[in-house]
């Protein structure tokens, strides 16, 4: 399972997703803007309240780290 805590005016995360979907990879998008579960959960889990935050199998990536997200996912460019 894959979670993206986000916000709609965040670059970076429209970029995040833009990559996932590019690779076939489904995930659950979580606004952080609105839904506040969602935003504590992402602080409480995290410990950052910066947005993109990706969760991949209880590890998280913070920030859009092509590199990083892409060793957890498998992805080989």
């Amino acid at each position: 399972m894959v979670k993206v805590f986000s916000t709609p005016s965040c670059p970076f995360c429209v970029s995040l997703k833009h990559f996932l979907k590019e690779h076939n990879i489904e995930f659950e998008e979580f606004n952080v803007a609105e839904d506040k579960k969602a935003r504590e959960e992402m602080i409480q889990k995290s410990g950052q309240m910066g947005v993109p935050v990706i969760e991949i199998d209880e590890k998280f990536v913070v920030g859009f780290d092509k590199e990083k997200i892409s060793q957890l996912l498998g992805i080989k460019d």
